[in-house]
């Protein structure tokens, strides 16, 4: 293995240089360069452009930027709540049935048509940078710089190119921007358009911050949410059998950052991720969560108490880590503004799925519920995009890849399921979908969460939990935005209930998914298990 220590910032290597080549005028046609940025577990509640209250600050200015330059979608949903398939979504244009990624354990086939592929085609330098969590060696790409599996946020190796394994010493979160800068001012042909996949890690679980932002916030104290406490009357078996709970559920090394659990003395999983720092790493994370760990072993805090060290040792990391990925927009939206780029380029920011920050008392994602069905979404292209535009029809991840090729003027397949909303972030009032269509497979497996599908319209959303159950559950977001109380067989909804069930079967046959299809799935699900 080879080591390689990053620069503080490459891009201060060969900007001066390149500048005077970078000038648009010198890009074919003038099509438009895309930055597609994805971030990893990233919440509509973390964003303080979304408004709902959790942040009462702007922590996050380059996220805000691009919601003040240009468009925020306020209902953007994924199609399946979960890392890998969610990504294969967004790549293919096709929900998990079809692209065949379906969970994080079966492989993604590389080989089948993909917008990346298609903007290469096209004429375009593509890169993608990062995390993608997708194994074997990426297509679609002129470069690639990727994470193996999930990465680590310190000192962490990557695959260049699918093939070679190199090593570098610092935080992933200043890394993956510096490569980004670097492809660009090195490796990027001016007279091709770019389209680059900057993918982070953050704010991906275990939450580790980087040196400057250890103590980021450690002063800060939030309130819960008023669900927290949450004990799942009023929905069925799947919430209350998750195990996603903040209290019950995290692991007191990986998610407490404890060498061993407090109340047994049993070693915690610190190995793992604390075993790659430095010496001087190591001890400047000591110096800030040493005090506050010896404080909690010598009070041993209970119930409420408990819960209110945990959520906020949970949720202080979880924004440290976004704080980072903040910083690194920052540095190449910079890079392409001192260079006269950012006018004609797409930026497209949005995150793999939601997550939960204490709601239901949880972390994670995976329920078709509202926090983590529901995923940011901003969009900047001054040339078409107004300022402080807000978007409140429904999109999904399906519908990335063909909005990609519609910035990039590449026809869209006609295979591709999603449709582009290119016309809509500029304020056209355009025919557009009704409903979305979402369906989680990932059970039993990690967090419990049951298998589910269901139908979101702009109010009323309806939910089959199925495999080991067979469970509807109907909520009204007007009167229950928290989804707190299914009215699933409430007299009142009938005719709702009836309306979304006629509609859930139209886009089951819509999107090609079907009974037949599910258990075609789970044969192969019980088959690997037996294996």
């Amino acid at each position: 293995m080879m080591n390689h220590i990053l620069p503080k910032s490459l891009a201060l290597l060969t900007i001066g240089a390149g500048f005077a080549s970078c000038s648009p005028s010198n890009i074919e046609s003038q099509r438009p360069n895309i930055l597609f940025i994805m971030t990893d577990d990233h919440t509509q509640q973390a964003l303080h452009a979304y408004g709902q209250g959790l942040l009462d600050t702007v922590l996050f200015p380059n996220m805000d930027r691009l919601a003040k330059e240009g468009a925020i979608f306020m209902q953007s949903f994924v199609t399946n709540s979960i890392c890998a398939p969610s990504r294969a979504v967004m790549l293919t244009g096709k929900h998990s049935h079809i692209n065949g990624k379906i969970d994080n354990s079966v492989p993604f086939d590389w080989d089948q048509q993909n917008y990346p592929k298609l903007l290469q085609q096209a004429g375009y330098q593509t890169a993608l940078i990062g995390k993608i969590h997708l194994a074997g060696a990426p297509q679609g790409y002129d470069y690639s710089m990727t994470l193996p599996g999930q990465g680590s946020y310190y000192n962490p190796e990557f695959i260049k190119n699918g093939e070679e394994r190199l090593h570098f010493e610092g935080h992933c979160e200043r890394i993956i921007p510096d490569f980004v800068v670097d492809w660009l001012d090195n490796e990027w042909d001016r007279n091709r358009p770019f389209a680059i996949n900057y993918h982070t890690k953050a704010p991906h679980r275990n939450w580790m911050p980087e040196p400057e932002y250890l103590d980021f916030l450690e002063d800060h104290v939030f309130d819960f949410p008023e669900n927290f406490f949450d004990d799942y009357e009023g929905r069925g078996t799947a919430a209350r059998e998750q195990e996603m709970e903040i209290v019950n559920h995290m692991y007191w090394g990986w998610d407490m950052k404890f060498e061993n659990n407090p109340f047994t003395g049993e070693p915690s999983r610190l190995a793992a991720p604390f075993g790659r720092m430095t010496d001087e790493q190591m001890a400047d994370w000591n110096a800030v969560y040493g005090p506050p760990n010896e404080a909690f072993l010598k009070e041993m805090p209970e119930g409420r108490e408990l819960a209110k060290f945990m959520y906020h040792r949970y949720l202080r990391d979880y924004l440290k880590t976004v704080k980072s990925v903040d910083d690194g927009i920052g540095q190449v939206l910079g890079y392409l503004e001192d260079n006269g780029l950012l006018e004609n380029t797409v930026v497209i920011y949005t995150s793999d799925q939601g997550f939960y920050l204490g709601e239901h008392g949880w972390y994670d994602k995976r329920f078709m519920y509202e926090e983590s069905f529901s995923t940011p979404l901003l969009v900047r292209f001054p040339g078409e995009i107004s300022p402080g535009t807000k978007v409140h029809e429904m999109v999904v991840n399906l519908d990335l890849a063909p909005t990609i090729l519609d910035y990039a003027g590449v026809e869209i397949p006609s295979d591709m399921q999603g449709a582009s909303w290119r016309e809509i972030a500029t304020g056209k009032k355009v025919p557009w979908r009704d409903a979305v269509y979402y369906h989680y497979y990932e059970y039993p497996s990690v967090h419990m969460v049951k298998r589910h599908y269901g139908v979101r319209t702009d109010r009323y959303k309806l939910i089959h939990f199925y495999y080991d159950v067979d469970e509807w559950e109907l909520y009204d977001l007007e009167e229950d935005p928290n989804e707190m109380q299914s009215v699933y067989g409430d007299p009142a909804y009938a005719e709702i209930q009836g309306m979304l069930h006629k509609r859930l079967l139209e886009l089951r046959e819509q999107y090609g998914d079907s009974d037949e299809l599910q258990q075609q799935f789970l044969n192969e699900f019980l088959e690997r298990s037996r294996n």
